[in-house]
C-alpha cells in the first residue's frame, strides 16, 4: 500500500455517515484496493461541518440524525465551499441521489453495489470536476472582471480631444500592488476652440471600484464642461459638488492638477488642489511648476483654488502625474522619493537620448519601483505633454 500512496496523491475524504456498519463497509473496500484516501468520520453534518477544512471531497449519507435528504447537502454546500461531494444513496434512493447531482454533488454512489475500484474512481473524479468547476467559475469571473476593468479604464484614461500638431502628448498607468484593485486616478487633455488646451490629473483617494467609478464621473464631468468654455473655477466647483453627491464614504475626496497652456504655447495658468505640482522640462533644465495649493476636492464646503500663470517657453514638455508615483520608498528606508527627487530623475533621464520623451514614462515608473524595491502600493497615473519644435526653431 505505501507504494501505492507515494505514487498519487493522498486525498482527504470526510465520511459523514451515521450508520457504524456501512461506515466500515466503506473503509474496507477502500482497503481493499489499496486506495490512497485518508478517510475522516463523523456521524453527523454538525459533527462534519468543523472537520471540512482541508477536506477534498465528503462522502455523504442522506439520511443523517439532523439532516434528511437535500438538507444535509445545502448544509454542507454553505460550509464547505468548493469542496467536492459524492452521495450515498439507499436502493430506492436512487432518484435523491440523482436530485443531488442536480442540486450540486458531484456524483452518487448507490449502498450496497460500489466495489473499492469504483468507489476509490468516483472518489477522485469528484475531487477533479470540482477543482475544474472551481477553475472554470473563476476564469468566468475573471473575464467578467478584465470586462468591467476596461470599461472602468476607458472611463479613467481617455484618448484627448488634441488636434495642434505643435502638441504632442504621452500617458502611462500602473496599478498598485494590489493589483485587482482599481483605483481612481484619472487624466484627460482637451484643446477648447480658443487654442488653449487644458489637461487635468487627479486622483481620488482608495481602491476599488467604487473608486475607480467616481474618477470616472469626476473625468468625464470634466471633460464636458471644458467642451462647454465654462470658467475653471466653476468647472472645479461642479467637481467638487459631484464628488460630495456621488462618494460613497464620508470624508472621501480627490486631489486635481489642471493646466491651461495658452494658445501661444509659451505660458499656462496652473492650478492645484491638493495635488503634488508638475515638472517642467525645457533645454534649459528640469524644475517643478509652482501655484498656490489649495484644498483637495471634498474637503471643504465653499473652497478656493487659486491660480497662477507658468512661463513654459518655447520648446518644452510637463509631466502631471499622480502622487503613487512619488510616495515610493528610497531603499530599505521610510522616506520618500518625494517631488524633488522625481524631477531629478526627471532630468537625468532626459538627458540619456535625443529621444526620451518617447520612453520617459516607462523609464520613470521603472526607475521609481527600483528605488522602491518592488511593486508601488498606490496606482500612477501619468502624461506627459510636450510642445514639439518647428521649423526654424533655434
Amino acid at each position: 500500500m505505501d507504494a501505492v500512496v507515494a505514487s498519487q496523491d493522498v486525498v482527504r475524504v470526510l465520511l459523514v455517515e451515521d450508520d457504524a456498519g456501512d461506515a466500515l463497509l466503506v473503509e474496507e473496500l477502500l482497503a481493499e484496493v489499496n486506495a490512497p484516501i485518508r478517510l475522516t468520520r463523523a456521524q453527523s453534518v454538525r459533527e462534519a461541518v468543523p472537520l471540512l477544512a482541508g477536506q477534498d471531497c465528503v462522502l455523504l449519507d442522506l439520511g443523517l440524525p439532523d439532516a434528511s435528504g437535500l438538507q444535509a447537502l445545502r448544509q454542507l454546500g454553505l460550509a464547505g465551499g468548493d469542496v467536492a461531494v459524492v452521495v450515498l444513496t439507499g436502493l430506492a434512493d436512487e432518484q435523491q441521489g440523482m436530485a443531488a447531482v442536480a442540486a450540486g454533488a458531484q456524483d452518487y454512489l448507490v449502498k450496497g453495489q460500489v466495489d473499492g475500484d469504483l468507489l476509490s474512481r468516483v472518489i477522485r473524479y469528484a475531487v477533479e470536476r470540482a477543482r475544474s468547476e472551481e477553475i472554470q467559475r473563476q476564469l468566468r469571473e475573471e473575464r467578467l472582471y478584465a470586462k468591467e476593468k476596461a470599461r472602468l479604464e476607458r472611463g479613467l484614461l481617455p484618448t484627448p480631444v488634441l488636434v495642434d500638431p505643435r502638441l504632442d502628448h504621452d500617458s502611462a498607468y500602473q496599478p498598485g500592488r494590489q493589483r485587482m484593485l482599481l483605483g481612481g486616478d484619472f487624466y484627460d487633455v482637451v484643446e477648447s476652440q480658443d487654442g488653449t488646451v487644458h489637461a487635468v490629473i487627479g486622483d481620488v483617494c482608495g481602491h476599488g471600484p467604487d473608486e475607480a467609478a467616481l474618477g470616472v464621473y469626476l473625468r468625464v464631468a470634466w471633460r464636458a464642461l471644458v467642451l462647454a468654455h465654462r470658467p475653471v473655477d466653476e468647472v472645479l466647483d461642479t467637481m467638487q459638488r459631484l464628488l460630495v453627491h456621488e462618494r460613497h464614504l464620508d470624508g472621501l475626496f480627490a486631489t486635481v492638477c489642471m493646466l491651461s497652456v495658452a494658445p501661444d504655447r509659451r505660458t499656462a495658468r496652473l492650478r492645484l488642489a491638493g495635488h503634488p505640482p508638475p515638472v517642467l522640462v525645457t533645454d534649459g533644465g528640469v524644475s517643478l511648476l509652482s501655484a498656490p495649493v489649495g484644498v483637495p476636492l471634498g474637503v471643504r464646503a465653499t473652497p478656493t483654488w487659486p491660480s497662477a500663470t507658468v512661463e513654459l517657453g518655447a520648446r518644452w514638455s510637463v509631466l502631471l502625474y499622480t502622487d503613487g508615483l512619488v510616495e515610493g520608498r528610497m531603499g530599505g528606508t521610510a522616506e520618500r522619493l518625494g517631488v524633488a527627487r522625481l524631477a531629478d530623475l526627471v532630468g537625468a533621464l532626459s538627458r540619456q537620448h535625443p529621444d526620451w520623451r518617447t520612453t520617459v514614462l516607462d523609464d520613470l515608473i521603472r526607475e521609481v519601483c527600483d528605488l522602491n524595491q518592488g511593486d508601488l502600493v498606490d496606482d500612477v497615473a501619468a502624461l506627459l505633454l510636450t510642445r514639439l519644435p518647428e521649423a526654424g526653431d533655434a
